[in-house]
């Protein structure tokens, strides 16, 4: 029992994402660190106020942190499939290199 539990903790700070999910983030960023940034400036600018500006962009920093960060399942949809260990290859009989017959 303290096996399985040990094996679902591995699990869940692993971090696997596919490749779509590596996209997905980066877009995720480039996108949300925009608006924050744009938000943060616009804010602080009709305000007059930098303090709050830098505070609207350390607090935006900080959700998009913990949007992309975590392994959150949704960024592992489409899994990778791994060939089997040690399945299906087989060396050629006869290999040619350079004019030679290698084996």
């Amino acid at each position: 029992m303290a096996e399985q539990l040990l094996d679902q903790i591995r699990d869940l700070f692993e971090g696997q994402i596919d490749f779509e999910g590596q996209k997905l983030v980066e877009l995720l960023i480039n996108v949300a660190l925009s608006v924050v940034g744009t938000i943060a400036l616009l804010v602080g600018y009709v305000l007059q106020d930098i303090k709050l500006a830098v505070y609207i962009g350390l607090i935006g920093t900080a959700a998009v942190f913990l949007l992309v960060v975590p392994p959150w399942p949704f960024y592992n949809r489409n899994p990778v499939k791994w060939l089997p260990v040690g399945g299906g290859f087989t060396a050629p009989a006869n290999l040619v290199f350079d004019g030679k017959t290698v084996r």
